[in-house]
């Protein structure tokens, strides 16, 4: 995929970067910052153009953080959930060996 050109007017600077990705993805990723940048002047009362970015940059990666802690969280669990299940059939083979060792003693 050609790089595409996007345009960022965000904070008082104004420039254009180029990736290779799709236009659509880019232009929702710039939108996305914008809404954070937003959420934090006017949470904040930030007006400094730095600071604004600083914080806003922070919060992205805290949600990040928290979704990977989360996904995270899911193996973990689903991990123990086949250990549990692991054994679970394990004990169930063990039975039903012992069983059939009866049946063919008698």
């Amino acid at each position: 995929m050609p790089k595409e050109g996007l345009r960022i007017d965000i904070l008082g600077t104004s420039f254009t970067i180029r990736a290779d990705e799709d236009p659509l993805y880019l232009n929702a990723l710039l939108s996305k910052y914008q809404t954070v940048v937003d959420s934090v002047q006017r949470n904040t009362g930030l007006t400094d153009p730095l600071k604004s970015a600083i914080v806003a940059g922070i919060m992205l990666c805290d949600e990040l953080e928290k979704q990977q802690r989360k996904i995270n969280n899911t193996s973990l669990h689903e991990k123990q959930g086949s250990k549990e299940v692991e054994q679970l059939l394990l004990d169930l083979i063990t039975r039903i060996d012992a069983s059939l060792q009866v049946n063919h003693g008698q």
